[in-house]
């Protein structure tokens, strides 16, 4: 199923973090936090202005995001766990490529 977020809505994959600490220690599932890092699945066309003309939004699909942690609203969609929540909720899109070098390519 395709899913097509409206508005100035946006729809994120929450990307898991590490299950060890620097230290080597393996933390259990049951006291890890959820965690606030994510990537763009899709993108709504933009929110109105006062004018009515729609306002782009700053994220595209496949950027890796920052948000805050009570953020967006949880479904299921073709059997994957997805985050739909508004541009302005994302705190930040993380940059692997600061600097010029990026490895990621």
């Amino acid at each position: 199923m395709k899913f097509r977020p409206l508005h100035d809505r946006v729809v994120v994959r929450r990307i898991e973090g590490e299950a060890k600490t620097a230290g080597g220690i393996i933390i259990p599932d049951t006291v890890k936090e959820k965690p606030q890092e994510g990537e763009v699945v899709a993108v709504g066309p933009g929110a109105r202005d006062e004018q009515g003309k729609i306002v782009a939004l700053e994220v595209k699909a496949g950027d890796r995001i920052l948000f805050g942690k009570w953020s967006g609203t949880e479904v299921k969609i073709s059997g994957e766990d997805l985050l739909i929540m508004k541009e302005s909720d994302i705190l930040g899109i993380l940059d692997c490529c600061a600097g010029g070098k990026c490895s990621k390519k």
